[in-house]
């Protein structure tokens, strides 16, 4: 939590719709526009005061009411029901994080982690026309992955990325990876990264650190995303595992805690 914030209502993937029925996703990261990191397409490092992101440093999604920018609205696809559009954030992040490995063809990767920003990861690769592997640790994890064209396992590769963020995934990533590989970091560390030292010193492997996701050459991140999941139904159905209504919040988060239960995506729908 940054300095000087003691509080806020939790919410940064979410959507919902105007006075015409028109589904609008909104964009959590709140930005000043004018600065160099802004001016780059990296509108998540932002460099100015305000910058924020809604249902994470201020109040999100979850509270009666928000103020965003306009220019946070983003208009779904047709195809795209808002009801699902919940995951456009985390597809964002997975797809910002496949942009920074810079992914070579005929590269081989894995992705550590079969959470819902894991799955969607190995869902973007695919979309992109890449092959990729999922290594999960629960069963019903694994049967998502290979619902969504994802193979198990298997050898050394090119790139790894690491969606878990904990101490077992960065050391399986580091072993999963050929020499010279790059491992890039999708999961978030509170405290320190714990790079394990030895493998990847003789390994000479890089690490990429990636955070959120911009508007790199003038696109948005979170449009590319919209449109995988319009053209590809079945992300939704495969990740998305429950639903909640609002009173029902608290089961919600239950649920979401248990893993190990079944759950993957949890949604609440107000």
């Amino acid at each position: 939590m940054a300095a000087g914030i003691t509080g806020f209502i939790y919410g940064h993937e979410f959507a919902g719709v105007d006075d015409s029925g028109t589904g609008y996703f909104v964009e959590p990261i709140i930005y000043g526009g004018k600065c160099e990191e802004c001016q780059g397409g990296n509108t998540q490092r932002c460099a100015e005061p305000g910058h924020t992101t809604l249902g994470i440093f201020s109040n999100g999604g979850m509270a009666d009411t928000v103020v965003v920018q306009e220019d946070s609205l983003l208009a779904l696809p047709a195809q795209l029901d808002v009801k699902d559009a919940c995951l456009i954030e985390p597809g964002s992040i997975a797809w910002h994080g496949l942009r920074r490995a810079q992914v070579q063809p005929g590269e081989r990767i894995l992705v550590v982690g079969g959470g819902s920003i894991g799955l969607l990861a190995a869902a973007a690769a695919k979309h992109q026309g890449l092959d990729v592997d999922v290594d999960t640790r629960h069963d019903h994890q694994l049967a998502a992955a290979e619902r969504l064209g994802s193979g198990r396992p298997s050898g050394a590769y090119d790139v790894v990325l690491d969606a878990a963020g904990s101490e077992s995934s960065v050391a399986r990533s580091a072993d999963a990876a050929r020499p010279g590989g790059r491992i890039v970091s999708l999961g978030v560390y509170m405290t320190t990264m714990p790079i394990p030292g030895l493998v990847s010193l003789n390994k000479e492997l890089t690490y990429i650190n990636s955070i959120a996701y911009g508007r790199p050459d003038g696109v948005r991140g979170v449009e590319e995303v919209a449109s995988m999941l319009a053209t590809k139904p079945e992300i939704a159905q495969t990740i998305i595992t429950h639903r909640y209504p609002t009173d029902d919040a608290q089961e919600a988060f239950r649920v979401a805690g248990e893993r190990n239960a079944g759950a993957i995506k949890v949604v609440i729908e107000p």
